[in-house]
Protein backbone atom coordinates (compact mmCIF):
# COMPACT_ATOMS: atom_id res chain seq x y z
CA UNK A 1 0.00 0.00 0.00
CA UNK A 2 1.25 3.35 -0.81
CA UNK A 3 2.02 5.79 1.68
CA UNK A 4 0.43 9.10 0.80
CA UNK A 5 2.66 12.43 1.24
CA UNK A 6 2.15 15.45 3.55
CA UNK A 7 2.56 19.04 2.71
CA UNK A 8 5.41 20.28 5.44
CA UNK A 9 7.01 23.27 6.22
CA UNK A 10 11.05 23.08 5.40
CA UNK A 11 10.91 25.02 8.98
CA UNK A 12 9.48 21.72 11.06
CA UNK A 13 12.20 19.72 10.08
CA UNK A 14 15.50 22.13 9.60
CA UNK A 15 16.86 25.70 10.31
CA UNK A 16 19.16 27.35 8.29
CA UNK A 17 21.92 29.64 9.81
CA UNK A 18 23.94 32.65 8.25
CA UNK A 19 27.47 32.50 7.88
CA UNK A 20 30.22 34.79 9.41
CA UNK A 21 31.58 37.71 7.86
CA UNK A 22 35.08 36.51 7.11
CA UNK A 23 37.28 39.95 6.49
CA UNK A 24 38.74 40.07 2.99
CA UNK A 25 42.02 41.45 4.57
CA UNK A 26 43.05 37.88 5.53
CA UNK A 27 42.23 35.61 2.66
CA UNK A 28 45.29 34.12 0.95
CA UNK A 29 45.11 32.26 -2.87
CA UNK A 30 47.96 31.09 -1.84
CA UNK A 31 47.75 27.30 -0.95
CA UNK A 32 49.32 26.54 2.54
CA UNK A 33 46.68 24.25 3.93
CA UNK A 34 45.23 27.07 6.41
CA UNK A 35 41.67 26.80 6.32
CA UNK A 36 39.39 27.41 3.49
CA UNK A 37 36.80 30.29 3.04
CA UNK A 38 34.00 28.85 0.72
CA UNK A 39 32.38 31.41 -1.70
CA UNK A 40 29.83 31.91 -4.50
CA UNK A 41 32.27 31.09 -6.62
CA UNK A 42 33.37 27.70 -5.46
CA UNK A 43 29.77 26.12 -6.47
CA UNK A 44 28.71 24.12 -9.18
CA UNK A 45 25.65 25.95 -10.37
CA UNK A 46 24.08 22.38 -11.05
CA UNK A 47 24.81 21.74 -7.30
CA UNK A 48 28.13 20.77 -5.51
CA UNK A 49 31.39 22.30 -5.35
CA UNK A 50 34.05 22.87 -7.47
CA UNK A 51 36.76 23.91 -6.04
CA UNK A 52 39.33 22.55 -8.13
CA UNK A 53 38.37 24.73 -11.09
CA UNK A 54 37.26 28.02 -9.00
CA UNK A 55 39.72 30.66 -6.70
CA UNK A 56 40.04 29.21 -3.39
CA UNK A 57 40.69 31.47 -0.29
CA UNK A 58 42.50 30.67 2.63
CA UNK A 59 41.68 32.08 6.04
CA UNK A 60 45.02 33.67 7.83
CA UNK A 61 43.59 35.25 10.49
CA UNK A 62 41.04 34.32 13.40
CA UNK A 63 37.20 33.50 13.63
CA UNK A 64 34.54 31.96 15.85
CA UNK A 65 35.00 28.05 15.58
CA UNK A 66 31.24 27.57 15.37
CA UNK A 67 32.00 28.45 12.08
CA UNK A 68 33.71 25.30 11.13
CA UNK A 69 32.24 22.96 8.79
CA UNK A 70 32.18 19.71 9.31
CA UNK A 71 32.23 17.31 6.22
CA UNK A 72 28.51 16.59 4.69
CA UNK A 73 27.38 19.87 6.26
CA UNK A 74 25.04 21.40 3.36
CA UNK A 75 25.27 24.64 2.08
CA UNK A 76 23.07 27.10 0.42
CA UNK A 77 23.99 29.76 -1.91
CA UNK A 78 21.68 32.99 -0.71
CA UNK A 79 22.31 35.54 -2.99
CA UNK A 80 22.70 36.19 -6.28
CA UNK A 81 23.96 38.53 -9.03
CA UNK A 82 21.67 38.50 -11.60
CA UNK A 83 18.27 39.87 -11.25
CA UNK A 84 16.79 36.36 -12.04
CA UNK A 85 18.15 34.54 -9.23
CA UNK A 86 18.99 31.44 -10.96
CA UNK A 87 21.53 30.23 -8.50
CA UNK A 88 19.35 31.25 -5.39
CA UNK A 89 19.29 28.21 -3.23
CA UNK A 90 21.70 26.04 -4.50
CA UNK A 91 23.45 23.44 -2.25
CA UNK A 92 26.75 22.16 -1.92
CA UNK A 93 27.97 19.52 0.76
CA UNK A 94 31.45 20.05 2.40
CA UNK A 95 33.54 16.89 1.19
CA UNK A 96 35.90 14.96 3.23
CA UNK A 97 39.16 15.65 2.19
CA UNK A 98 41.34 16.73 4.96
CA UNK A 99 40.78 20.83 4.41
CA UNK A 100 38.71 22.92 6.86
CA UNK A 101 36.30 24.21 5.26
CA UNK A 102 34.42 27.79 6.80
CA UNK A 103 31.28 28.91 6.78
CA UNK A 104 30.94 32.17 4.68
CA UNK A 105 28.54 35.12 4.76
CA UNK A 106 25.54 34.93 1.98
CA UNK A 107 25.57 30.91 2.30
CA UNK A 108 23.00 29.56 4.45
CA UNK A 109 23.91 26.29 6.74
CA UNK A 110 21.35 23.58 6.92
CA UNK A 111 20.87 22.22 10.48
CA UNK A 112 18.13 19.31 10.65
CA UNK A 113 15.85 19.38 13.07
CA UNK A 114 14.59 16.07 12.94
CA UNK A 115 16.17 13.29 11.29
CA UNK A 116 13.71 11.18 12.12
CA UNK A 117 11.34 12.92 9.25
CA UNK A 118 13.39 14.14 6.78
CA UNK A 119 16.75 12.60 5.35
CA UNK A 120 20.00 14.77 4.19
CA UNK A 121 20.38 12.89 0.86
CA UNK A 122 16.84 13.73 0.00
CA UNK A 123 17.30 17.26 1.51
CA UNK A 124 20.09 18.12 -1.08
CA UNK A 125 18.09 16.91 -3.85
CA UNK A 126 14.98 18.63 -3.11
CA UNK A 127 17.40 22.20 -2.71
CA UNK A 128 18.10 21.60 -6.26
CA UNK A 129 14.29 21.46 -7.58
CA UNK A 130 12.92 24.18 -9.98
CA UNK A 131 10.29 24.50 -7.45
CA UNK A 132 12.47 25.13 -4.50
CA UNK A 133 14.86 28.17 -6.39
CA UNK A 134 11.57 29.61 -7.82
CA UNK A 135 10.12 30.03 -4.52
CA UNK A 136 12.98 32.01 -3.10
CA UNK A 137 12.87 34.04 -6.40
CA UNK A 138 9.50 35.16 -5.94
CA UNK A 139 10.45 36.01 -1.49
CA UNK A 140 13.51 37.81 -3.10
CA UNK A 141 14.73 41.02 -2.15
CA UNK A 142 17.19 43.10 -4.38
CA UNK A 143 16.63 43.87 -7.80
CA UNK A 144 20.21 43.70 -9.57
CA UNK A 145 21.56 41.89 -7.12
CA UNK A 146 18.46 39.71 -5.32
CA UNK A 147 19.01 38.17 -1.98
CA UNK A 148 17.23 35.48 0.33
CA UNK A 149 17.11 34.70 4.02
CA UNK A 150 16.79 32.19 6.75
CA UNK A 151 12.94 32.63 7.48
CA UNK A 152 12.37 32.68 3.72
CA UNK A 153 14.03 29.46 3.01
CA UNK A 154 12.30 27.81 6.06
CA UNK A 155 8.77 29.06 4.39
CA UNK A 156 9.35 26.81 1.72
CA UNK A 157 6.39 24.19 1.41
CA UNK A 158 6.42 20.99 -0.51
CA UNK A 159 5.24 16.92 -0.39
CA UNK A 160 7.07 15.11 1.88
CA UNK A 161 7.47 11.25 1.10
CA UNK A 162 8.40 8.99 4.01
CA UNK A 163 11.57 8.88 5.10
CA UNK A 164 12.34 5.30 3.43
CA UNK A 165 10.85 6.46 -0.08
CA UNK A 166 13.29 9.69 0.37
CA UNK A 167 16.63 7.53 1.19
CA UNK A 168 15.38 5.01 -1.91
CA UNK A 169 15.39 8.90 -4.03
CA UNK A 170 18.50 10.33 -2.98
CA UNK A 171 19.95 6.88 -3.91
CA UNK A 172 18.89 6.99 -7.33
CA UNK A 173 19.84 10.22 -7.69
CA UNK A 174 23.00 9.89 -6.17
CA UNK A 175 23.86 7.06 -8.24
CA UNK A 176 23.80 9.22 -11.31
CA UNK A 177 25.98 12.00 -9.86
CA UNK A 178 28.32 9.78 -8.71
CA UNK A 179 28.83 7.88 -11.99
CA UNK A 180 29.35 11.90 -13.09
CA UNK A 181 31.85 12.80 -10.39
CA UNK A 182 33.93 9.03 -11.50
CA UNK A 183 33.66 10.82 -14.79
CA UNK A 184 34.87 14.00 -13.90
CA UNK A 185 37.92 12.99 -11.42
CA UNK A 186 38.83 10.42 -14.45
CA UNK A 187 39.15 13.00 -16.72
CA UNK A 188 40.61 15.07 -14.47
CA UNK A 189 43.62 12.24 -14.06
CA UNK A 190 43.52 11.82 -17.83
CA UNK A 191 44.50 15.83 -18.13
CA UNK A 192 46.96 15.87 -15.95
CA UNK A 193 48.82 12.62 -17.90
CA UNK A 194 48.59 15.13 -21.03
CA UNK A 195 50.24 17.54 -18.68
CA UNK A 196 52.39 15.78 -17.61
CA UNK A 197 54.19 14.67 -21.18
CA UNK A 198 53.69 17.77 -22.69
CA UNK A 199 56.11 19.31 -20.04
CA UNK A 200 58.56 16.46 -20.50
CA UNK A 201 58.85 16.68 -24.36
CA UNK A 202 58.11 20.32 -24.24
CA UNK A 203 59.83 22.14 -21.10
CA UNK A 204 61.77 19.66 -20.08
CA UNK A 205 62.96 18.45 -23.17
CA UNK A 206 63.48 14.85 -21.98
CA UNK A 207 63.93 13.57 -25.67
CA UNK A 208 66.57 16.03 -26.18
CA UNK A 209 68.46 15.45 -23.28
CA UNK A 210 68.33 11.54 -23.69
CA UNK A 211 69.66 11.58 -27.71
CA UNK A 212 72.31 14.37 -26.42
CA UNK A 213 73.43 11.77 -23.81
CA UNK A 214 73.57 8.92 -26.55
CA UNK A 215 70.08 7.29 -24.50
CA UNK A 216 67.00 6.33 -26.67
CA UNK A 217 64.34 8.52 -25.20
CA UNK A 218 61.98 6.92 -22.85
CA UNK A 219 58.46 5.28 -24.20
CA UNK A 220 59.35 6.62 -27.82
CA UNK A 221 59.88 4.69 -31.07
CA UNK A 222 62.79 5.28 -32.94
CA UNK A 223 60.61 7.20 -35.70
CA UNK A 224 59.74 9.75 -33.18
CA UNK A 225 62.61 10.20 -31.10
CA UNK A 226 64.52 10.61 -34.71
CA UNK A 227 62.24 14.08 -34.64
CA UNK A 228 63.64 15.84 -32.35
CA UNK A 229 67.60 17.32 -32.16
CA UNK A 230 70.25 15.64 -30.85
CA UNK A 231 71.50 18.72 -28.70
CA UNK A 232 70.75 22.26 -27.39
CA UNK A 233 72.05 26.12 -28.18
CA UNK A 234 71.78 29.36 -26.12
CA UNK A 235 69.02 31.30 -26.77
CA UNK A 236 66.97 34.45 -25.28
CA UNK A 237 65.04 31.91 -23.15
CA UNK A 238 68.48 29.88 -21.89
CA UNK A 239 68.74 26.47 -23.11
CA UNK A 240 67.22 25.63 -26.01
CA UNK A 241 67.11 22.86 -28.77
CA UNK A 242 68.61 23.12 -31.82
CA UNK A 243 66.37 24.76 -34.01
CA UNK A 244 63.79 25.68 -31.67
CA UNK A 245 63.08 28.86 -30.61
CA UNK A 246 60.69 31.10 -28.85
CA UNK A 247 58.44 33.31 -31.05
CA UNK A 248 55.15 35.70 -30.44
CA UNK A 249 52.05 34.08 -30.56
CA UNK A 250 50.96 36.17 -33.42
CA UNK A 251 53.84 35.59 -35.49
CA UNK A 252 53.46 31.97 -35.64
CA UNK A 253 49.73 32.28 -36.43
CA UNK A 254 50.39 34.32 -39.28
CA UNK A 255 52.66 31.98 -41.05
CA UNK A 256 49.88 29.32 -41.16
CA UNK A 257 46.73 31.38 -41.49
CA UNK A 258 45.32 31.82 -37.74
CA UNK A 259 44.23 34.91 -36.12
CA UNK A 260 43.25 36.27 -32.69
CA UNK A 261 39.27 37.28 -32.73
CA UNK A 262 37.80 39.86 -30.66
CA UNK A 263 34.12 38.08 -29.47
CA UNK A 264 30.81 40.11 -30.24
CA UNK A 265 30.24 43.15 -28.52
CA UNK A 266 27.46 44.02 -26.25
CA UNK A 267 26.09 46.09 -29.14
CA UNK A 268 25.63 43.02 -31.16
CA UNK A 269 24.89 40.20 -28.65
CA UNK A 270 22.16 41.77 -26.20
CA UNK A 271 21.21 40.01 -23.02
CA UNK A 272 17.47 39.76 -24.09
CA UNK A 273 19.05 37.77 -27.65
CA UNK A 274 19.50 34.66 -24.94
CA UNK A 275 17.33 31.90 -24.52
CA UNK A 276 16.86 28.72 -23.53
CA UNK A 277 16.63 26.53 -26.52
CA UNK A 278 19.20 27.32 -29.82
CA UNK A 279 22.56 27.40 -30.46
CA UNK A 280 25.08 27.63 -27.39
CA UNK A 281 27.12 30.55 -27.01
CA UNK A 282 30.47 30.19 -25.56
CA UNK A 283 31.08 32.81 -22.35
CA UNK A 284 33.76 34.03 -20.67
CA UNK A 285 31.80 31.84 -17.62
CA UNK A 286 32.07 28.68 -19.62
CA UNK A 287 35.81 29.09 -19.94
CA UNK A 288 37.17 26.47 -17.09
CA UNK A 289 40.33 23.63 -16.88
CA UNK A 290 40.94 24.19 -20.81
CA UNK A 291 37.34 22.74 -21.49
CA UNK A 292 34.10 24.28 -22.12
CA UNK A 293 32.13 24.25 -19.05
CA UNK A 294 28.55 23.66 -20.48
CA UNK A 295 26.29 24.01 -17.44
CA UNK A 296 23.79 27.44 -17.71
CA UNK A 297 25.13 27.92 -21.51
CA UNK A 298 23.17 30.95 -22.80
CA UNK A 299 22.21 30.10 -26.62
CA UNK A 300 20.86 32.09 -29.11
CA UNK A 301 18.46 31.58 -31.86
CA UNK A 302 19.52 30.66 -35.47
CA UNK A 303 18.55 33.80 -36.69
CA UNK A 304 21.66 35.43 -34.30
CA UNK A 305 23.46 32.55 -35.61
CA UNK A 306 23.40 33.55 -38.97
CA UNK A 307 23.84 37.01 -38.67
CA UNK A 308 26.65 36.32 -36.13
CA UNK A 309 28.35 33.43 -38.10
CA UNK A 310 31.97 35.11 -38.59
CA UNK A 311 31.92 34.53 -34.69
CA UNK A 312 30.96 30.70 -34.84
CA UNK A 313 33.48 28.05 -33.17
CA UNK A 314 35.32 25.27 -35.05
CA UNK A 315 37.30 22.15 -33.83
CA UNK A 316 40.94 22.85 -32.27
CA UNK A 317 39.79 26.73 -31.84
CA UNK A 318 40.98 27.95 -28.50
CA UNK A 319 38.55 30.46 -26.31
CA UNK A 320 39.82 33.12 -23.99
CA UNK A 321 37.50 35.28 -21.24
CA UNK A 322 38.75 39.12 -22.05
CA UNK A 323 37.56 39.59 -18.66
CA UNK A 324 38.75 38.24 -14.57
CA UNK A 325 40.47 35.45 -15.10
CA UNK A 326 41.88 36.02 -18.40
CA UNK A 327 44.81 33.47 -18.15
CA UNK A 328 42.23 30.78 -18.39
CA UNK A 329 41.00 29.44 -21.65
CA UNK A 330 38.76 26.60 -23.04
CA UNK A 331 40.35 24.00 -25.97
CA UNK A 332 37.03 23.76 -28.48
CA UNK A 333 35.89 19.79 -28.81
CA UNK A 334 34.61 18.41 -31.06
CA UNK A 335 31.04 18.65 -29.22
CA UNK A 336 31.63 22.34 -29.54
CA UNK A 337 31.94 22.61 -33.06
CA UNK A 338 29.84 25.51 -35.06
CA UNK A 339 28.95 27.04 -31.42
CA UNK A 340 29.46 30.74 -31.04
CA UNK A 341 32.04 32.29 -29.39
CA UNK A 342 30.45 34.97 -26.78
CA UNK A 343 30.59 38.53 -25.96
CA UNK A 344 33.65 39.11 -23.62
CA UNK A 345 35.64 36.04 -25.02
CA UNK A 346 38.21 36.46 -27.67
CA UNK A 347 39.02 33.40 -30.26
CA UNK A 348 42.29 32.21 -31.06
CA UNK A 349 42.36 29.86 -34.51
CA UNK A 350 45.70 28.02 -34.76
CA UNK A 351 45.77 27.33 -38.20
CA UNK A 352 48.22 25.24 -39.93
CA UNK A 353 51.36 25.92 -38.05
CA UNK A 354 50.03 25.01 -34.43
CA UNK A 355 48.38 21.63 -33.12
CA UNK A 356 45.34 22.70 -30.84
CA UNK A 357 46.49 20.16 -28.49
CA UNK A 358 50.41 21.70 -28.40
CA UNK A 359 49.45 25.11 -28.61
CA UNK A 360 46.50 24.79 -25.61
CA UNK A 361 48.71 23.50 -23.47
CA UNK A 362 51.69 25.20 -23.84
CA UNK A 363 48.90 28.38 -22.89
CA UNK A 364 47.99 26.90 -19.79
CA UNK A 365 51.73 26.39 -18.52
CA UNK A 366 51.88 28.29 -15.39
CA UNK A 367 54.41 30.60 -16.80
CA UNK A 368 52.45 31.36 -20.20
CA UNK A 369 49.19 31.84 -17.80
CA UNK A 370 51.95 34.09 -15.15
CA UNK A 371 52.93 35.98 -18.89
CA UNK A 372 49.29 36.81 -19.68
CA UNK A 373 47.87 37.96 -16.54
CA UNK A 374 51.05 40.06 -15.92
CA UNK A 375 50.33 41.79 -18.62
CA UNK A 376 46.47 42.58 -18.53
CA UNK A 377 44.83 45.73 -18.41
CA UNK A 378 42.97 47.72 -15.98
CA UNK A 379 42.22 49.50 -12.73
CA UNK A 380 39.58 47.46 -11.30
CA UNK A 381 38.74 44.52 -13.62
CA UNK A 382 42.13 42.75 -15.61
CA UNK A 383 41.32 42.96 -19.24
CA UNK A 384 42.95 40.84 -22.23
CA UNK A 385 42.88 42.01 -25.72
CA UNK A 386 43.99 40.57 -29.31
CA UNK A 387 47.57 42.81 -29.16
CA UNK A 388 48.44 41.24 -25.63
CA UNK A 389 47.60 37.79 -26.75
CA UNK A 390 49.31 38.28 -29.49
CA UNK A 391 52.82 38.88 -27.46
CA UNK A 392 52.50 36.16 -25.53
CA UNK A 393 55.62 34.24 -26.12
CA UNK A 394 55.28 30.21 -27.78
CA UNK A 395 57.59 27.60 -28.30
CA UNK A 396 58.22 27.19 -32.21
CA UNK A 397 58.56 23.70 -32.43
CA UNK A 398 59.10 21.57 -35.90
CA UNK A 399 55.00 20.64 -37.34
CA UNK A 400 56.23 17.22 -37.68
CA UNK A 401 57.13 16.97 -34.16
CA UNK A 402 53.75 18.43 -32.96
CA UNK A 403 51.97 16.24 -35.12
CA UNK A 404 53.48 13.15 -32.88
CA UNK A 405 52.95 14.58 -29.68
CA UNK A 406 48.97 14.96 -31.54
CA UNK A 407 48.99 11.47 -32.03
CA UNK A 408 49.91 10.38 -28.26
CA UNK A 409 47.20 12.56 -27.07
CA UNK A 410 44.27 11.49 -29.64
CA UNK A 411 43.59 8.22 -27.23
CA UNK A 412 43.72 10.60 -24.01
CA UNK A 413 41.63 12.88 -25.33
CA UNK A 414 39.30 10.48 -26.95
CA UNK A 415 38.45 9.43 -23.91
CA UNK A 416 38.11 12.65 -22.31
CA UNK A 417 36.08 13.71 -24.74
CA UNK A 418 33.95 10.10 -24.30
CA UNK A 419 33.40 10.86 -20.73
CA UNK A 420 32.12 14.22 -20.82
CA UNK A 421 29.37 13.34 -23.51
CA UNK A 422 28.19 10.38 -21.26
CA UNK A 423 28.01 13.36 -18.12
CA UNK A 424 25.77 15.37 -20.69
CA UNK A 425 23.48 12.04 -21.11
CA UNK A 426 23.79 11.21 -17.47
CA UNK A 427 22.93 14.99 -16.38
CA UNK A 428 19.68 15.13 -18.69
CA UNK A 429 18.89 11.82 -17.68
CA UNK A 430 19.12 13.32 -13.42
CA UNK A 431 17.02 16.64 -14.93
CA UNK A 432 14.77 14.60 -16.06
CA UNK A 433 14.18 12.12 -12.86
CA UNK A 434 14.92 15.13 -10.23
CA UNK A 435 11.11 16.93 -10.86
CA UNK A 436 9.24 13.53 -10.93
CA UNK A 437 10.62 11.58 -8.33
CA UNK A 438 10.13 14.29 -6.17
CA UNK A 439 6.38 14.77 -7.48
CA UNK A 440 5.69 11.07 -7.56
CA UNK A 441 5.00 10.99 -11.06
CA UNK A 442 7.69 8.49 -11.34
CA UNK A 443 7.97 5.77 -8.95
CA UNK A 444 11.79 4.43 -7.71
CA UNK A 445 11.65 1.18 -9.30
CA UNK A 446 11.04 2.39 -12.71
CA UNK A 447 14.02 5.08 -11.80
CA UNK A 448 16.29 2.15 -11.30
CA UNK A 449 15.68 0.91 -14.43
CA UNK A 450 16.21 3.46 -15.98
CA UNK A 451 19.51 4.34 -14.48
CA UNK A 452 20.63 0.93 -14.32
CA UNK A 453 20.34 0.59 -18.30
CA UNK A 454 22.60 4.55 -18.51
CA UNK A 455 25.59 3.22 -15.81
Amino acid sequence: MRIERREVRLGELVSIRHGWPFKSEFFSEERRGRPVVVGIGNFRYTGGFRFESTTVKEYTGEYPNEYTLRPGDVLLVMTCQTEGGEILGIPGRIPDDGTTYLHNQRLGKVDVQRADLIDTGFLYWLFLSREFNQALCATASGTKIVHTAPSRIEAFRFALPPILEQRAIAAVLGAVDGKIDLNRRMNETLEETARVLFKSWFVDFDPVRAKAEGRRPVGMDAATAALFPDGFEDSEFAEMPKGWSVEPLKAILSRGSGEIQTGPFGSQLHASDYQSVGTPVVMPTNVANRRVDETDIARVSDAHVERLRVHRVRLGDVIYSRRGDVEKHALVGRAEEGWLCGTGCLRVRPGSELDPHFLSLWLDLPTSRAWIAARAVGATMPNLNTQILGQAPVLAVPHAVQAAFARVMAPIDDRVVAAREENGALTRLRDYLLPRLLSGEVRVRDAEKLVGNAT
